[in-house]
């Protein structure tokens, strides 16, 4: 043996015995009489004592004799690797919070403290009881992160939008209801055609796509100067501006029809089928299929186009002459074109067009040109691109489109859906046009026949799915669309298989339960017994389906492991396990089906309501079961916490790598376990807002997952924001909404993006949380009452500020609401309305004064100066509410 190898084998034995290497540590109890087993995961215990107390010990097991302090110490061997699955785990189980932690944790200069459990671990020699473990900890001062945003100020746009990414993204236009759309760039030099999700083939392209690029101005440059908006702010118009030196181009583009005026009436849409089909991902049985295929010549052959319009109008800003510059819009993947100069005209070689354009209302005579303005003098482009090109004949027609007249009756056409609409004002002018712009965002790729029928409630580029349409779908009915919402929630009943499941996207299974949810809160809004007698057998195969699913899991091999909880895919990872999401969801559907069925059919309704709480049962042991094995993590206050996997068959976060495994997904690290992760027990109604358990999920996945609280790579997937607004902690749901409103969302058009990365474009699941966040944000029901203005910033009363809710819809009717800010005369008035026969027991009115003063005296209901709320019980149909400061 050579020198240099009994050397080496000598290097890895003494780092094998220091990698294995015995240590004495102990475990802490302020009192509780704790008695259980302590055991470990990849290393051995021996010297099981009791250092303090008394109690007793058999082999590992334990057993306080007294409510009083309390103390195990132990040898422990095993791997303390830094990181992976090798590192040992010791676990505490006892009947009342059991809890683990890495080996490699436990340090007497930062001691693994439990507050919650009153437990503390440290190294043997470190004498030190409980409470003076615990108070040295204190004495530092430190804050958690949550802690840091509660004692702060709190988050507003500004200070948000200084701190955060800021994303552009393309505008998508359009009919509604039509899957002819137009995707703009953000730099306005092109424009796509799309059915939905894909971009519009051409058989001059052999079957591909092309994208229309146009330039006005000189082109790529030094720096750009362009800004962008949608039109009032809200509608689905776009208007752009470009200064290009001396020369300022203001763009308007909007969608219409070829022909006729853009009337409600005169919008035929797509029949969902066809539609469903042109969203990635999408979904058929063999007999959709048929079907769809079927419908597919009809639908896709209509005698007339949907068209953009686009006017840009060049200015010259100068004393003197400059000159303007337009480049006619052309294929960018097609390069065998022509151009008609006398009829501006261009021109595919099978002869069809594919742009109409005119300069100063005369046909455009070249494809590209310079025009020489005098001072303040303006030239004027036109052209109408429609989604596929059309003959001569009717481009000649086209052409004789008065583009002013497509313009009013496209503002009329999105006026009037809003004017239909809830109306809701606020103090920030931004959160408004969002409301209003974003509910027609949703409306726009929201595609079926008119005037009746069921609607594929899409999302961006995808088609309609259980989980991630049910914001946009419950929007619609928070704003009083209850009947475009039915439309919508119809798709998912029927596309349902003959055996109950409901899946539409992915191979995602966590649908049925997710649409029976959006379906209980449609029931909650309207209470339509009728419609529910008539869906109510559509009800009861999925809530069958849901239990025939769950009957095969109720093994005694699964008690701790998923007993009595379904398995499988809860989104595009491909993850078949027992997750909480998955499993909250189906409580969650079951629940609202059992309510839905209460007086269609009570025997019906009284099965689905134990089957859904025995199934919450089996969820909640399952999570308390995993939490007590899963590592503790440390908090930045100095106090670790436990923590939870995405589903009962893993230890701890997946990010962790307790068990190992490779997790990396969607641009994180973290994907896994924030967005599809146990923290959604809370939301879906599993774990109470205030319970521990939820103090738990929140701290470990905000330390650990977020970033000014907010999660990674697709933030809205997290639903920890409504959770904070649940228990009250407003300055936390404040830094979640901001920072991930003004991260994701294109800051000048209010389009949201899927990813941080850039995916999927006009991505309306992200954009409908944000519109339920603020919803829930200005009123949520709580029991047989509702909360008014829970969360909103202290600065919207502002003196002479107002907030003005109009007939927006809730589960007890709609409901209006005005508050007024007149703090020079020292008082904020408020008048409630909720004139329905379904009114709230008692309605609760946060009054956050933007200074935090508290009222001296209140008129109209009993307050809570602690909490800033009127409470108004019982609540009659109309209520005055006044405090003076």
């Amino acid at each position: 043996m050579s020198s240099r190898w009994r050397l080496f084998c000598f290097v890895m034995m003494s780092a094998a015995a220091a990698f294995a290497e015995s240590r004495r540590i102990a475990i802490e109890w302020r009192g509780g009489q704790p008695r259980g087993e302590v055991s470990i995961t990849g290393g051995s215990i021996s010297g099981l004592t009791v250092a303090r107390g008394r109690g007793t010990v058999t082999g590992n097991r334990f057993h306080a004799a007294a409510d009083a302090p309390f103390r195990l110490a132990m040898d422990i061997s095993g791997p303390e690797t830094a990181s992976g699955s090798p590192a040992a785990i010791v676990t505490v189980k006892t009947s009342s919070n059991p809890f683990s932690f890495f080996l490699r944790d436990v340090r007497k200069d930062q001691p693994v403290w439990i507050p919650e459990y009153g437990v503390a671990a440290t190294e043997a020699p470190d004498t030190r009881t409980y409470d003076q473990i615990q108070d040295a900890i204190r004495a530092r001062g430190l804050q958690s992160k949550l802690e840091a945003m509660s004692a702060g100020p709190e988050a507003d746009f500004e200070s948000a939008a200084a701190n955060t990414r800021s994303l552009m993204c393309q505008t998508w236009l359009g009919l509604s209801r039509d899957i002819r759309i137009f995707a703009v760039s953000e730099r306005l030099d092109w424009i796509q055609p799309r059915l939905h999700g894909y971009e519009t083939p051409l058989p001059e392209a052999e079957g591909k796509p092309t994208r229309y690029n146009f330039l006005m101005g000189r082109g790529w440059g030094a720096a750009d100067k362009i800004t962008r908006r949608l039109e009032d702010g809200v509608l689905p118009i776009l208007r752009g501006t470009l200064v290009d030196d001396d020369i300022t181009y203001d763009m308007t583009a909007f969608v219409a029809l070829e022909s006729r005026p853009l009337t409600r009436e005169n919008v035929r849409g797509t029949h969902f089928l066809a539609a469903d089909g042109y969203g990635h991902g999408h979904m058929f049985t063999k007999q959709q299929e048929a079907e769809r295929e079927a419908l597919l010549p009809a639908e896709m052959n209509q005698p007339e186009e949907t068209v953009l319009f686009v006017r840009i109008a060049a200015v010259n800003t100068a004393a003197v002459r400059r000159y303007a510059f337009f480049k006619n819009p052309f294929p960018a993947a097609i390069r065998d074109y022509g151009f008609d100069g006398g009829n501006g005209f261009g021109v595919y070689k099978s002869g069809r067009v594919f742009v109409v354009s005119l300069l100063n209302g005369m046909p455009l005579p070249e494809e590209e040109t310079a025009v020489d303005l005098e001072p303040g003098q303006a030239a004027v482009m036109e052209f109408r691109l429609p989604n596929r090109p059309i003959s001569r004949e009717r481009a000649v027609a086209l052409r004789g489109a008065a583009f002013d007249q497509r313009h009013l009756e496209c503002r009329d056409y999105w006026q009037r859906k809003l004017s239909a609409a809830a109306q809701i004002s606020l103090p920030e002018k931004r959160i408004t046009e969002m409301l209003r712009a974003g509910l027609l965002h949703l409306d726009l790729i929201t595609y079926g026949r008119e005037p009746e029928g069921t609607l594929t409630s899409t999302i961006g580029v995808y088609s309609a799915i259980g989980s991630e349409s049910s914001p946009i779908i419950q929007f619609m009915d928070s704003m009083g669309w209850h009947d475009t919402a039915r439309r919508a929630l119809m798709y998912f009943l029927d596309k349902q298989h003959d055996d109950g499941f409901i899946q539409n996207f992915g191979g995602y299974m966590l649908e049925t339960g997710a649409a029976l949810w959006s379906l209980g809160e449609h029931y909650r809004y309207t209470r339509d017994e009728a419609w529910v007698r008539q869906i109510a057998p559509k009800l009861i195969k999925a809530c069958e389906y849901l239990h025939n699913w769950r009957a095969r899991n109720l093994r005694e091999d699964l008690r701790g492991r998923g007993y009595g909880m379904l398995e499988g895919k809860t989104a595009d990872p491909e993850d078949p396990f027992h997750s909480f999401m998955l499993n909250g969801y189906a409580y969650l559907g079951m629940a609202r089906a059992a309510e839905m069925l209460g007086k269609v059919d009570p025997a019906q309704s009284e099965r689905w309501r134990r089957e859904a709480s025995e199934l919450k049962n089996d969820i909640r042991s399952a999570l308390f079961e995993v939490m007590g094995r899963s590592p503790v993590i440390p908090l930045a206050n100095g106090a670790w916490t436990p923590t939870a996997p995405p589903w009962v068959e893993y230890r701890g976060p997946l990010s962790l790598f307790a068990d190992g495994g490779k997790w990396f997904t969607h641009g994180s690290m973290v994907s896994r376990d924030s967005l599809l992760g146990p923290i959604y027990l809370i939301f879906q109604e599993v774990i109470e807002p205030n319970e521990t358990a939820a103090t738990f999920l929140l701290n470990f996945h905000n330390d650990l997952m977020t970033m000014r609280n907010v999660a990674f790579s697709q933030p809205y997937y997290s639903r920890h924001p409504i959770s904070h607004l649940r228990r009250g902690e407003v300055k936390p749901f404040l830094m979640a909404y901001y920072n991930t409103m003004s991260s994701l969302a294109d800051r000048q058009t209010y389009t949201f993006w899927e990813h941080y990365f850039g995916a999927s474009p006009h991505k309306t699941h992200e954009e409908g949380w944000f519109l339920m966040d603020t919803r829930w944000m200005l009123y949520s029901e709580r029991g047989p009452g509702i909360d008014l203005l829970p969360g909103i910033p202290r600065a919207y009363l502002e003196n002479g500020k107002r907030i003005e809710l109009s007939k927006v819809a809730t589960y007890f009717g709609p409901l209006s609401l005005r508050v007024n800010s007149a703090l020079d005369q020292g008082r904020i008035e408020a008048v409630v309305e909720c004139p329905g026969d379904r009114k709230p027991s008692f309605v609760e009115l946060r009054v956050p004064h933007p200074q935090g003063r508290r009222a001296a005296r209140v008129e109209g209901g009993t307050y809570n100066s602690e909490t800033e709320r009127v409470r108004v019980e019982p609540f009659t149909l109309k209520r005055a509410v006044n405090l003076s400061y």
